[in-house]
């Protein structure tokens, strides 16, 4: 029997590679856009959000949530799509950003934590089975704000500039296996009610990953690493002329610190198998004139 899927933030990072696993898997899939799309084989659009959709079916096999996961929890608070099964994606940060001396990103954390609660809580209100998916840093599709933003820098600049003892832990994952997780999680039934990690396949140092992916580039971009008080004075001039706005002391720091988290339990329920870090110029969108 075919089955039937509702997917939120089909067009993002995530769901652009998970629509074609659930279409190949024999899946119907309805997916919701703001912006109006053709329908395609297997995938019905509809145009809308968490705070207005018309036409959503009254009952799907299965929701897929790939955006803001406090949305989605109040949405499916309140909402009467009758589903089964449940997976939403959440982050890592929940635990790497929880001490904070940013008060954005403790917001953050707390609007996570707050949503993974709501999720699990209306799951268990209405005998669904609920998983959330915690990704580490993200890449892949060229639209996540570390690794595809540190290749646009050093894309404009032929270089990119990094402070000296950047050695914190990475294991950044890519999209597709993100993708092929949410798929998997749907019948191994050990994932209801539980959250996981999903690190990626390799563990490598900040400084590494990001050498890494400037050698990815095409042409491939400089690493130029400074003294710390160098850069951040460098990182305050940048502020004072409306540049760098993005990039928090609290981030800084953060490049100093291991954010490793274990992939067994994902591996040992669902199978979970990631790739080791593969960057590329085109899933960077780093390719620029030499």
């Amino acid at each position: 029997m075919t089955r039937t899927a509702l997917v939120f933030g089909g067009t993002g990072q995530i769901g652009a590679p998970l629509l074609p696993l659930l279409h190949d898997a024999g899946w119907q899939v309805v997916a919701v856009s703001r912006e109006p799309r053709p329908d395609q084989p297997g995938v019905r659009w509809l145009t809308g959000g968490f705070d207005h959709c018309d036409d959503l079916p009254t009952h799907v096999d299965a929701i897929f949530s790939l955006g803001p996961l406090d949305r989605f929890a109040a949405w499916y608070a309140r909402g009467d799509v009758q589903t089964p099964r449940v997976i939403a994606f959440g982050s890592t940060s929940v635990d790497t950003k929880i001490a904070s001396a940013d008060a954005y990103e403790r917001d953050l954390v707390h609007r996570l934590q707050a949503g993974e609660a709501s999720v699990l809580a209306t799951a268990r209100e209405r005998g669904a089975a609920a998983t959330l998916l915690r990704p580490t840093l993200v890449y892949g599709a060229g639209r996540d704000q570390t690794l595809t933003r540190i290749a646009a820098i050093a894309g404009k600049l032929g270089f990119f500039v990094l402070p000296g003892g950047a050695t914190g832990r990475r294991q950044p994952v890519h999209v597709e296996d993100l993708a092929s997780a949410a798929l998997a999680v749907v019948d191994a039934q050990a994932t209801a009610g539980r959250a996981y990690a999903l690190p990626g396949g390799e563990t490598l140092s900040y400084r590494d990953m990001v050498a890494r992916t400037l050698a990815a580039m095409a042409p491939p971009a400089r690493l130029i690493e400074v003294p710390s008080a160098v850069f951040r004075g460098a990182l305050w001039l940048a502020r004072l002329a409306g540049r760098m706005g993005g990039l928090s002391d609290a981030a800084i720091d953060r490049m100093r610190q291991d954010l490793v988290f274990d992939a067994a339990p994902a591996r040992t329920d669902f199978g979970y198998a990631p790739r080791p870090f593969t960057p590329d110029a085109h899933a960077l969108g780093s390719t620029r004139a030499s």
